[in-house]
């Protein structure tokens, strides 16, 4: 196969993915002290890099409100300190993994080969410009195949954003210009802007209006063809960007991958953001 990093991205997010919506990850953070659903997320999501403000969270995860990260982020940190978190977030994911995939998931050959290979994936990887993949990178591969299959996806998977984040900078949009512009092409729910990403109607309107004056929108708020072919530079800038990983394992082995998580992923329920249309309905 020719390598496709999008691919590639869509299998390990799919397995990444499958506990945020599922309630033993909330319980396992409730356990340790997070408060809620928005700072369970940012703060085991940002954990690894440690106890960082709010700053560096709206840095490094872009697309959500300022507002919605600093309502969690540094109050977290006093409720569980950034070790306690990854910890509740790696029981959380056991159980998602046991009851999902069943208890043959822990000595299923073919998920340590896969979480093998994840591992030989993200040795191509720099950090360079990707602080948050920096953190998850940094983390001790855990021991058991099936955790260490999701530490792998999860690795990957930051390593991506970190990428996609240089694509958006690059096209100069700023985080709800992001939102806006996904949805204008059809690429994302409306109930994004504000449900997910936390964006008021206020500042989605002024995002409207510069993605408007720069001819990326049409008057009744959608996408252009110009804003079609910015938004198309930014996916493929993101791919191009996520290729490391797949050329350092080369085409064999990222086959391999493919082959087997194909199966794992399929006894998967349908992923929020994959799959958004089936959770949200059309826009």
């Amino acid at each position: 196969m020719t390598i496709e990093p999008r691919r590639m991205w869509e299998l390990t997010e799919r397995l990444h993915a499958c506990f945020y919506l599922e309630p033993e990850p909330r319980q396992t953070a409730a356990d340790a002290g997070l408060r809620g659903f928005w700072m369970t997320y940012f703060a085991s999501r940002a954990a690894p890099m440690g106890p960082v403000g709010p700053d560096a969270v709206i840095a490094t995860f872009f697309y959500f409100s300022p507002a919605r990260v600093r309502r969690a982020i540094p109050d977290a940190w006093s409720f569980a300190a950034p070790q306690a978190v990854i910890d509740a977030r790696y029981r959380g994911v056991d159980a998602v993994l046991r009851r999902l995939l069943g208890e043959e998931v822990v000595t299923d050959p073919a998920v340590a080969e896969a979480a093998g290979l994840l591992q030989a994936a993200v040795a191509g990887c720099s950090p360079v410009g990707r602080p948050l993949f920096a953190g998850w990178a940094g983390l001790p591969w855990p021991d058991q195949p099936h955790l260490a299959l999701w530490h792998g996806c999860t690795v990957l998977r930051e390593f991506r954003s970190g990428g996609h984040l240089v694509a958006l900078t690059a096209a100069e949009l700023d985080g709800c210009e992001t939102v806006v512009s996904h949805v204008a092409v059809d690429e994302a729910p409306r109930d994004w802007i504000g449900g997910e990403a936390g964006w008021t109607d206020e500042e989605a309107a002024a995002a409207a209006e510069r993605l408007r004056q720069r001819g990326w929108l049409d008057a009744a708020g959608r996408a252009t063809e110009a804003g079609r072919a910015g938004r198309a530079e930014i996916e493929a800038l993101t791919d191009r960007l996520d290729r490391a990983p797949w050329v350092t394992l080369g085409e064999t082995r990222t086959t391999r991958v493919v082959e087997l998580l194909t199966p794992l992923i399929a006894r998967l329920p349908p992923d929020d953001q994959l799959d958004w249309r089936q959770h949200y309905g059309p826009n």
